[in-house]
C-alpha cells in the first residue's frame, strides 16, 4: 500500500490531476469487483467504470462529430461501449473505457504546456529612466522616453533604452544580449542596449531606439515568434482514427451479415479499439523521461524526446555551456630583467583584492587557488571605471588594467610584451597589463576555461552522427580558440539573439532538425526556435530554462550523447509497440470473426496486449548508452 501511495504521489507530481487519478482508481477497483463477483452492490460494479470513464469518451466523441465532423479514436471506442452495453457485456464495456482513459492520462502527463518565460523577459525592461534636460535630472516612465533624449544611467542600473554614450566611462554587463561572461568597457561614442546593466561608472547617453524598437523588446518578440513555430505532435491513433473506424465498422457489419451473430460484430468492435496503440507512445515517452531524469535532465515538454531523435545538428552556446563561464589566469608574463612572474602576480592580486570588476576578482581567486603566499595590503586603492585599478602595495605604486590605462598614465608598452601578448589575444584571452612605479612590468592573461567533459562529449556526439556547431556572442578569436580545442568545424561568433535565430532558421529551411543548448537570456529565442531547446539548469538563467524543452539540472554536458541516443531508442521502442499492437488487433479480429473470441475474452486479450506494450516501454527505464 505504501508503494502504491508513493507511485500515486509521483504521478501527481508529473502533472496528473487528483480528479483524474481518483477516477481511475475507483474505476479499476470496480472492475476488479465485477470480475471476481465479490461486489456487495445491487448492480454490476462495471457500471461505475462505464459511467466514470466511458461517459467522458462518449461526450467528446459526440461533440467532435457534431461540431466539426472530427473522427478520432474516441468514436470507435464509443461504438464499442454502446454495442457492449446493448448486448449485456458490461465488464467488456467498462474495461475498454478504463484502458482508454488510462492511456489518455499518460498522454496528458507527457504533453506539457509551453512555458515561454516572456513575463520574466518583460520584467528585465527598466520601468523608469533618468532624463537630463538643461542640467536638471527628472525620473519618468520609460514609455515617455523619445529618440534624442539625453539620459543618465547610474552604477548598478539597467540601461532603459538603446543609445550612444555621450560622456562618462563604465563597464557594461551585456550577458542579456550577447552571453559574454565579462563586462565590456564603454566610453563616449560606444553603443549600449536596453536591458544591459551598468556596473561601475555613471554615464550620460542619447536615446536612439525606444519602445518596441529597443533591444529587450525585440528579444520578447523573437521568443514569441519562435514559440509559435513549434508544432505539437498529434497522437498516431487519432491520425489514423478515420481509417480505423471505417475498417472496424465494415468488418463488424460484414461479420454480422454473414454469420448472423451480433455478438461477433460487437467483439470486433471491442478488439478493434486502439488501446495498445494509444498506450504505445505515451508509455515509452514516460519511461524515457524517467531515464533522462536519473541522468540529470528535466524534460519539460512531452514530445521533446520525439523531436530530439531526429536532430542532426547540435548548436552550442560557448560561455557557461562548453566552458565554465568564469575567467581564470592562464599565464603571467613579466618583462625580462624586471620583477619575476610570481611576484608580479602577487602584487597584481593584492592591488585587485578590493576591486569589484570580474577580471579583478578572477585574478584574486586564481592567485589564492594556485599560490601558497598571502596577499599584501593595498593602500590608496582607486577603482578606475573601464580602465582598471590603482593602489600602493608593498611600497610600490601598482596599476593594473587595459592598454588605455597605461596610455593615459604616459606609460609605453614594451615591444617584447606586445609580441608575446599577440599570441594570447589570438587564443581569445583577455589581458590585464601591470605597471609598477610608472614603468610597464608585464601582463596577466585570463581565459574562460573549458569544462573537463566538453571534449569527450563532442567526440561522442560526432560518433552518433550529430554535427556540433558553435553559435556564440563572444569574439571570433575566443570562439575559434575553443572550437579548435574541441574539434568543432563550424563556428559562428559575434552572434546577437537575432543572428542565432537566423542561423537556426537557415538550418531548418535546409530540412535539418536542430537542437540548441545554451544558458543565457540571449539564448532564449534560439532555444525556442530550435526543434529542441536544452538549457543549462544550474548556471542558466530562469528565462533560458523557461524557453527550453529540456533543462540539464546538474550542468553535466557529458550526458548529452546519452540523451540523444535514449531518444532514438525510445522511437525504436514506440515503433515496436505500434507494430505489435496492430498485429495483435488483426489476429484478434480474425478470431472474433470465426467466433473464437467473445467480447469479454476479446477485451482481456486486448488488455494483455496493452500490458505487454507497457512492459516493453518499461525496459527504457534502465537503458544506458554504452
Amino acid at each position: 500500500m505504501r508503494k502504491f501511495v508513493k507511485n500515486l504521489e509521483h504521478l501527481l507530481e508529473l502533472g496528473g490531476t487528483k480528479k483524474d487519478v481518483a477516477l481511475l482508481c475507483v474505476s479499476g477497483a470496480a472492475l476488479v469487483l465485477s470480475l471476481t463477483g465479490l461486489s456487495p452492490l445491487p448492480f454490476d460494479p462495471a457500471w461505475i467504470a462505464i459511467v466514470l470513464c466511458g461517459l467522458p469518451i462518449l461526450l467528446e466523441a459526440f461533440i467532435g462529430l457534431v461540431t466539426s465532423f472530427d473522427i478520432k479514436a474516441d468514436v470507435l471506442v464509443s461504438l464499442a461501449l454502446i454495442a457492449s452495453v446493448c448486448i449485456g457485456e458490461d465488464f467488456a464495456a467498462g474495461e475498454v473505457a478504463f484502458i482508454m482513459q488510462l492511456g489518455a492520462l499518460l498522454e496528458d502527463l507527457t504533453v506539457a504546456k509551453a512555458r515561454a518565460g516572456i513575463e520574466k523577459l518583460v520584467h528585465l525592461t527598466p520601468q523608469t529612466a533618468r532624463i537630463v534636460n538643461d542640467g536638471q535630472e527628472s525620473t519618468v516612465p520609460v514609455e515617455q522616453v523619445r529618440v534624442g533624449d539625453v539620459l543618465r544611467v547610474l552604477p548598478g542600473e539597467a540601461v532603459p533604452v538603446d543609445g550612444v554614450i555621450l560622456s562618462g566611462q563604465t563597464s557594461v554587463n551585456q550577458a542579456v544580449m550577447t552571453g559574454e561572461s565579462l563586462p565590456v568597457d564603454k566610453s563616449a561614442g560606444d553603443e549600449v542596449s536596453s536591458g544591459t546593466v551598468n556596473q561601475f561608472g555613471a554615464f550620460e547617453m542619447r536615446a536612439t531606439k525606444v519602445g518596441e524598437d529597443s533591444s529587450i523588446q525585440r528579444m520578447v518578440r523573437l521568443v514569441q515568434s519562435a514559440d509559435a513555430g513549434k508544432a505539437k505532435i498529434v497522437g498516431l491513433a487519432d491520425r489514423w482514427a478515420t481509417w480505423i473506424v471505417v475498417i472496424a465498422l465494415s468488418s463488424a457489419a460484414l461479420t454480422w451479415l454473414i454469420s448472423g451473430q451480433i455478438i461477433r460484430a460487437v467483439t470486433i468492435l471491442v478488439v478493434f479499439c486502439p488501446c495498445a496503440l494509444v498506450l504505445a507512445t505515451p508509455t515509452a515517452i514516460m519511461a524515457a523521461i524517467g531515464n533522462a531524469t536519473r541522468h540529470g535532465f528535466l524534460v519539460r515538454e512531452g514530445d521533446a524526446l520525439e523531436r530530439l531523435a531526429k536532430v542532426s545538428k547540435l548548436t552550442f552556446d560557448k560561455t557557461g555551456t562548453l566552458t565554465y563561464g568564469t575567467p581564470k589566469v592562464v599565464h603571467v608574463e613579466s618583462l625580462k630583467g624586471g620583477i619575476d612572474p610570481k611576484s608580479l602576480y602577487r602584487l597584481s592580486a593584492s592591488a585587485e583584492q578590493l576591486s569589484e570588476h570580474p577580471l579583478g576578482k578572477a585574478i584574486v581567486q586564481s592567485f589564492r587557488q594556485e599560490a601558497q603566499d598571502d596577499l599584501w595590503n593595498a593602500e590608496a586603492f582607486r577603482m578606475l571605471p573601464s580602465r582598471g585599478v590603482a593602489a600602493v602595495v608593498d611600497g610600490k605604486r601598482v596599476l593594473a588594467g587595459n592598454k588605455e590605462l597605461l596610455a593615459e598614465e604616459g606609460i609605453p608598452l614594451a615591444e617584447e610584451l606586445e609580441l608575446t601578448a599577440k599570441h594570447y589575444l589570438e587564443r581569445g584571452c583577455t589581458l590585464t597589463y601591470v605597471a609598477l612605479d610608472g614603468r610597464c612590468a608585464g601582463y596577466i592573461a585570463l581565459s574562460d576555461t573549458l569544462r573537463e567533459e566538453s571534449r569527450h562529449t563532442i567526440d561522442r556526439l560526432q560518433a552518433l552522427g550529430v554535427q556540433p556547431v558553435l553559435l556564440t556572442g563572444d569574439h571570433e578569436s575566443a570562439a575559434s580558440a575553443i572550437a579548435e580545442q574541441l574539434h568543432i568545424r563550424e563556428v559562428h561568433a559575434n552572434c546577437l539573439p537575432e543572428e542565432k535565430l537566423r542561423r537556426i532558421a537557415a538550418y531548418q529551411e535546409n530540412q535539418e532538425d536542430v537542437c540548441m543548448i545554451g544558458d543565457g537570456i540571449n539564448d532564449a529565442p534560439a532555444l525556442k526556435k530550435a526543434n529542441v531547446g536544452i538549457a543549462m539548469g544550474g548556471v542558466g538563467s530562469d528565462i533560458a530554462i523557461d524557453a527550453a524543452d529540456i533543462a540539464l539540472v546538474n550542468d553535466d554536458v557529458s550526458e548529452l550523447p546519452h540523451l540523444i541516443a535514449l531518444s532514438r531508442r525510445m522511437m525504436t521502442t514506440i515503433k515496436w509497440n505500434m507494430s505489435f499492437s496492430m498485429l495483435l488487433n488483426f489476429v484478434a479480429i480474425l478470431l472474433a470473426m470465426i467466433g473464437t473470441l467473445n467480447p469479454v475474452v476479446g477485451a482481456l486479450v486486448h488488455n494483455a496486449g496493452s500490458v505487454l506494450v507497457i512492459a516493453n516501454s518499461a525496459l527504457l527505464l534502465q537503458w544506458r548508452l554504452r
